[in-house]
């Protein structure tokens, strides 16, 4: 376990808040031959699973084809932390950030691609939840992964006054 997880931990809430309110994850998957291949994407998160759509054909299916094991991260700066001596070195970060492990599989039913589908149009475009979606259903890919492990950490200062931390 890394030195800041022992006394910087995310609690269960804050860790499924920043997944609910974060706009884009980044998602780590390899190739068959061992080449790591990280890329933002769009997501929801529900039922302790995490859902991305994309197009059928790219190189994050074919990594995911090639293994199943994946892992997705979201984080949230909230400002510099600026040494009162203004050295470079000592600069740090406040913020919040979630790293899940899992496996990842394509779904295959179109209910069950609805379904899912239906948790991304909820969280980014709610105006439009529930409306078919047609036969674009069949051109869209939807991954699932299923958490193995998931862990938030945080930093904050604090002699920096706290701030609530406002998704909009």
């Amino acid at each position: 376990m890394q030195n800041r997880m022992k006394t910087h931990q995310l609690t269960e809430k804050e860790i499924n808040d920043l997944l609910a309110y974060s706009m884009v994850g980044r998602l780590a998957t390899v190739s068959a031959d061992g080449i790591p291949y990280v890329i933002p994407v769009h997501f929801a998160y529900e039922n302790q699973k995490i859902y991305i759509h994309g197009l059928i054909k790219g190189q994050k299916l074919d990594n995911i084809a090639a293994n199943t094991n994946v892992c997705f991260e979201v984080d949230h700066f909230e400002t510099f932390i600026m040494p009162p001596e203004n050295s470079p070195c000592d600069v740090n970060t406040q913020y919040q950030s979630v790293i899940v492990m899992g496996t990842a599989k394509l779904i295959e039913g179109e209910k069950e691609k609805t379904e899912a589908l239906n948790y991304i149009v909820e969280k980014y475009t709610p105006l439009l939840a529930g409306m078919p979606f047609g036969n674009a259903i069949k051109a869209t890919a939807v991954i699932e992964i299923t958490v193995k492990e998931i862990t938030g950490k945080y930093y904050k200062d604090e002699a920096i006054k706290p701030q609530e931390i406002v998704f909009e």
